[in-house]
């Protein structure tokens, strides 16, 4: 008895919360239903608008649903804000001699000073020449691709990406969707670079981004290059090094 009892005090409760909420969301029904009679009466009263509508509804449709899906499947800023790479674990003897790594991804995270300014120079002016200019996105480069690569076809023209937008393909890497892929993830990069220039300083960048990027032989991030290919570290890289790395970007593997 005490459990029907429970459970018609549960049906009340429901009833009396679903006919308050009824009552309060009626007049805005009644509101709604009635701009949708009106819209149904127009489009009957006028085919010519029935017609452009028809034309122009499924394009701007297929716009909203393309903007939906870049908007939810690009990170947040709360996200952005912390961001944290796989690093290699290292096992020490007690006198602090190596003895192994063990990783998934071989990389040692190093900060902005403790990298050979040649290093930076050379990625700036390889890869981002307008680095310190933009906010993100290089619109003359973008020009620049738009105008010798497709219109002029010229293969040589170089990319239009910013380091930041590496930077955001390198952390939030690049995904098959059912149709426009390419679209979808360039703007989800576009947005994403965006989102890091307001969130991190041109330092703290350069160096997530050197942090991040991928060599040959699973080396992630330019310590854990410079130790693969000339047994040495970030900071103490010649610029015949650093020249040699950076240059690697372009077609890591190729490259090796």
């Amino acid at each position: 008895i005490g459990m029907q009892e429970f459970i018609q005090s549960i049906r009340r409760k429901l009833r009396y919360f679903y006919l308050k909420g009824y009552r309060k969301a009626r007049p805005i029904l009644q509101v709604i239903e009635h701009r949708i009679a009106r819209i149904v009466h127009y489009y009957r009263t006028h085919p010519k608008a029935r017609k452009r509508t028809l034309i122009v509804g499924p394009p701007i449709i297929f716009i909203v649903v393309l903007l939906m899906v870049v908007w939810i499947e690009t990170p947040s800023n709360r996200e952005l804000r912390n961001i944290q790479n796989q690093v290699a674990s290292e096992v020490y003897s007690a006198d602090s001699v190596l003895l192994g790594r063990y990783y998934t991804q071989d990389r040692t995270e190093v900060g902005y000073d403790y990298i050979a300014p040649v290093v930076i120079d050379a990625l700036i002016a390889t890869e981002d020449i307008r680095f310190y200019e933009h906010r993100g996105i290089d619109f003359i480069s973008l020009g620049r691709v738009l105008f010798k690569s497709i219109l002029q076809q010229d293969e040589s023209s170089g990319g239009g990406s910013t380091i930041t937008q590496q930077l955001s393909k390198n952390l939030y890497p690049r995904k098959n969707y059912w149709m426009l892929s390419m679209l979808i993830n360039k703007l989800r990069e576009v947005i994403t670079a965006q989102r890091l220039e307001l969130i991190y300083s041109k330092k703290e960048l350069i160096t997530m981004y050197l942090n991040t990027i991928p060599f040959a032989d699973n080396t992630f991030g330019i310590q854990a290059a410079a130790q693969r290919f000339f047994s040495t570290t970030a900071r103490t890289l010649t610029t015949d090094q650093a020249a040699v790395l950076i240059g690697m970007l372009k077609a890591t593997t190729y490259y090796n």
